[in-house]
């Protein structure tokens, strides 16, 4: 048997909500192992008759793996069934040539393997690899449909030597290359073209010569003659119609399921559809009375489609489907102006592309070999329609390591000739179909004709069903079918070992059998009077449940000790805790183990108290602590033995006079420095003590009680005595700090003094700058020089 995971991480009460609500198992109420099975990849079936306690459901023997074993049952009693997967064919991989011989296009192998049996467990994933690698010169089928309305006249001269120039660059992909032609034009019906005489038979001007309006022409089935390509098609003639849209949905429905008529084989298949209009697609053919849908099937006749007035045009939906179907990759050659119009088409249609015809269709060529190397690097997956309750999944292992899931895990992109790829599939399937019988799908490719083809058995009993004993005796009287450890009772009947019939399930008489002591409470409210016998119900949390005869029981309502469930050392049943070894009490919280007693010296409780549910009880009242070690009333064991130490090293001290009498206790070992004296790893219980004596110096010594209970001390001889102080320094200290505030202080007093002058300074040079002179002459002030006029001078 294989053993589901456990499921970790409930520890609390919020968790356990969380964890019973990911238990399906429980929640499925399996009357069988079926139908446990069926319930989750994680539900096991215990199918030992003795598993079941008192008043317990059949639907008990139904859990996760870990829980049945919890509850008892051992590994080899569980039914746990596993899926499996086969590979029933396996062909290699390879290209078109083997061993120097050129295989036939049926004989190539490009998808790996080609056929598997899974045998699917419900919930539980079967997962395979499938290899796909691009065959070297593979065949290739290619169909050009083209518009033959007025406007695409100037084309159709471009396209009459499509087929020889098309064969030789085709030539440089594959050896083996087809071209045909077919061309559409739009119903003959109004309002789409004109239905007057002259105008079916010349829908374009008097002076313009054009053929009679069509839906659609196979001109040529699929050829490898180009030559015979060109010669039909130069023979073509443009037709005409009304309105700017197209029929060309008739055409390429057409083309795609008439596999017979337009030649195809099954290698690669592509279809060019050449226009510069727009399209009609279903509902339209109610402007021409037309309202039966396309029915999908070919209606050829001398390479005419005949039905065009009958049938609607076909939806994308419908066009899709078909082309898918048949394996062909579609490549719309259409001109600018309706380019965003068919990529939204191409959006649709899987394996499918766009590009941009030139005004001429002088680029069909360029055009048609990029858009096949776009198409063929791109490998994408499908798969056929799923059976109710299957689901299937993708991871893509492509070039360089880029590995992608969900949508983007079916494919895989820039894959050249040569290259291989892996897709991870995993299929799943829930529960199973309600006619049990195997189902087939299919994976393949787009656009590839080879698929891989995987056939599904779901596995909808457990083993022992095919051992089941009908009418078994222990069924109460053959009521039921004896399997896997338990009754599955026939129609009408119920009850563990199927003793009651529907009809009878409620009575007076079977509940007074539930009702304990003769009270009034049926099964304790913890369960349901089935036949006369208690049923006890099921908990939320699937580790809790009710058992006895009365679902008195149960293992969820015992003692607590630290929020824990019989202290965690023991287990619940009928709410009495049955404990493990070396623990006892109501809660399991009393462990019986000493070792948590033992203080440093080895003693129990420093033979201070009694070890009690791993717990030290003092009974010297003045000692507490987890081993009785602490007594804080009582005197340091360093105070306590202060004088006996010093009376028996030194010979001084308050005991000095009757050391001998009070002071023989412990066993005196003298070493001569502080740094001699034992260390605290060198015996397990030691104290450090560091005493002054009446001379104010310290002495240091140690005091340990070895396991033979016997006190021993180290005392240090040599003592730490305080020093007298140092004169000098003192002295200098003080001088030198009186001489130093003296100069700190004058210096304060000359910066003050060099402030107040500045500031006096400043004063007087701003009142030289502001005072004013009288700038008047002195009364008294007579000049030396004298001036004399000549009287005589009469200024000449």
């Amino acid at each position: 048997m294989q053993n589901n995971r456990k499921n970790d991480g409930c520890f609390c009460c919020v968790c356990v909500c969380l964890c019973a609500d990911g238990n399906e198992c429980t929640k499925a109420s399996a009357q069988s192992c079926g139908e446990c099975i069926q319930a989750g990849e994680k539900c096991g079936w215990c199918i030992d008759k003795d598993f079941l306690k008192q008043g317990e459901q059949k639907s008990t023997r139904c859990d996760e793996i870990e829980a049945l074993i919890k509850k008892g049952c051992s590994e080899a009693s569980i039914e746990n069934p596993r899926g499996t997967v086969s590979v029933n064919k396996n062909q290699s991989l390879t290209d078109r040539t083997k061993d120097g011989v050129k295989l036939k296009p049926d004989q190539i192998t490009q998808i790996q393997p080609q056929k598997l049996t899974l045998n699917l467990r419900s919930g539980e994933a079967q997962t395979f690899n499938l290899i796909f690698k691009r065959a070297e010169d593979y065949p290739i089928d290619l169909y050009y449909l083209m518009d033959l309305s007025y406007s695409m006249k100037d084309d159709l001269e471009n396209v009459k030597n499509l087929g020889t120039d098309l064969m030789a660059e085709m030539q440089k992909i594959t050896s083996d290359f087809r071209i045909g032609f077919g061309s559409f034009v739009e119903k003959t019906v109004m309002p789409y073209i004109s239905t007057t005489p002259a105008k079916l038979l010349n829908p374009c001007t008097s002076d313009q010569n054009c053929t009679s309006p069509f839906s659609y022409k196979n001109v040529l089935s699929l050829t490898s003659q180009g030559s015979q390509f060109n010669n039909l098609v130069s023979k073509q003639q443009i037709s005409g119609n009304l309105d700017s849209p197209e029929g060309g949905f008739d055409a390429i429905m057409q083309v795609a399921v008439c596999p017979n008529q337009i030649g195809w084989r099954n290698v690669t298949r592509l279809l060019v559809f050449s226009t510069d209009a727009g399209f009609h697609f279903a509902g339209d053919g109610k402007l021409g009375g037309i309202v039966l849908p396309n029915d999908g099937k070919c209606h050829l006749q001398d390479n005419m489609y005949t039905m065009s007035h009958y049938y609607d045009y076909p939806s994308i939906a419908h066009l899709v489907q078909k082309l898918s179907e048949n394996n062909i990759q579609t490549i719309f050659a259409v001109t600018e102006e309706f380019q965003p119009v068919y990529q939204e088409l191409k959006n649709l249609i899987p394996k499918s592309a766009v590009g941009t015809l030139s005004s001429d269709s002088g680029n069909v060529i360029k055009l048609i070999i990029d858009a096949y190397n776009s198409l063929s690097s791109e490998i994408i997956l499908e798969n056929s329609r799923l059976p109710e309750g299957v689901s299937i999944s993708y991871i893509s292992h492509c070039k360089n390591g880029v590995s992608d899931k969900g949508e983007n895990g079916r494919k895989c992109s820039n894959i050249s000739i040569g290259d291989q790829v892996m897709f991870e599939v995993a299929i799943t399937a829930k529960g199973c179909p309600s006619n049990g019988k195997s189902e087939t799908i299919k994976i393949k490719p787009q656009g590839f004709t080879e698929e891989v083809e995987i056939v599904l058995n779901f596995i909808c009993e457990c083993a022992c069903h095919k051992e089941g004993i009908p009418n078994s005796p222990v069924c109460h009287f053959g009521n039921g079918t004896l399997e896997c450890g338990a009754c599955r009772c026939n129609e009408g009947r119920i009850g563990r070992v199927c003793e009651c019939s529907k009809d009878e399930v409620r009575t007076d008489d079977l509940d007074a059998n539930c009702r304990m002591d003769n009270g009034t409470d049926i099964c304790n409210n913890n369960g349901d009077c089935v036949c006369g016998a208690c049923e006890c119900k099921k908990r939320d949390n699937p580790e809790e449940r009710y058992s006895g005869k009365f679902c008195e029981c149960d293992n969820f309502n015992c003692d607590r000790s630290n929020n824990k469930l019989c202290g965690g050392h023991g287990r619940c049943e009928c709410r009495k805790c049955i404990c493990e070894a070396n623990y006892t009490g109501s809660a399991c919280d009393c462990s019986l183990d000493t070792s948590t007693c033992l203080a440093s010296n080895k003693q129990i409780c420093n033979g201070r108290g009694t070890c009690e549910c791993g717990t030290c009880k003092c009974t010297d009242l003045k000692f507490q602590g987890p081993t009785c070690e602490i007594c804080p009333t009582c005197p340091g064991v360093c105070t306590e033995h202060k004088d006996c130490v010093q009376c028996q090293a030194f010979g001084t001290g308050e005991k000095k006079d009757t050391c001998k009498e009070q002071c023989n206790k412990f066993i005196l070992v003298k070493k001569k420095k502080k740094e001699e004296l034992p260390q605290p790893n060198d015996q397990p219980y030691i104290n450090h003590c560091k005493e002054r004596d009446a001379n104010d110096c310290w002495f240091f010594f140690t005091y340990a009680t070895k396991n033979d209970s016997t006190v021993e001390v180290h005392v240090a001889e040599e003592l730490e005595c305080p020093s007298g102080p140092d004169i000098i320094p003192i002295v200098a200290g003080v001088v030198a700090g009186i001489v130093l505030i003296g100069l700190a202080l004058l210096l304060i007093w000359k910066l003050l003094m060099i402030i107040h002058d500045r500031r006096e300074f400043a004063k007087f040079e701003k009142e030289k700058m502001n005072a004013r002179w009288d700038a008047g002459e002195n009364p008294i002030y007579k000049s030396a020089v004298t001036t004399v006029v000549n009287p005589k001078y009469e200024g000449k």
